[in-house]
């Protein structure tokens, strides 16, 4: 959960690097959030409650994979490789399912050598 807070803490920080952990933990959760809300949602009617939450998390979400693309020593801009059917969103998972470069790059230093990570 600690990762979860940490990415709305930083809401709309589009600079600097995410580790593999703090992006997939977030879309876990979040995932999980949504889920739930759904169903809650249609059990009494009210289907909007998990399009509120999803309009809420949308730019710290869009945050975080900016930030893990960063890691990964890309720019912010392949996220757009989305667009592309079928193929740009197995590219996208991949790009933000690689390991991190471990040196520092143009985005900061590496996320797991900070004291600030643990």
């Amino acid at each position: 959960m600690n990762w979860y807070l940490a990415v709305l803490k930083n809401y709309a920080g589009f600079s600097g690097r995410a580790r593999r952990k703090e992006y997939w933990m977030f879309t876990l959760i979040s995932f999980v959030i949504s889920l739930v809300l759904t169903i809650i949602g249609n059990a009494i009617g009210a289907e909007f409650i998990s399009y509120i939450y999803s309009v809420a998390v949308l730019v710290p979400s869009l945050a975080v994979a900016v930030r893990r693309l960063h890691d990964t020593g890309r720019s912010g801009w392949w996220l757009l490789i989305a667009i592309v059917p079928l193929i740009g969103a197995i590219v996208l998972i991949v790009f933000l399912a690689t390991e991190g470069k471990p040196e520092t790059n143009q985005h900061g230093a590496n996320p797991k050598l900070s004291p600030q990570a643990a």
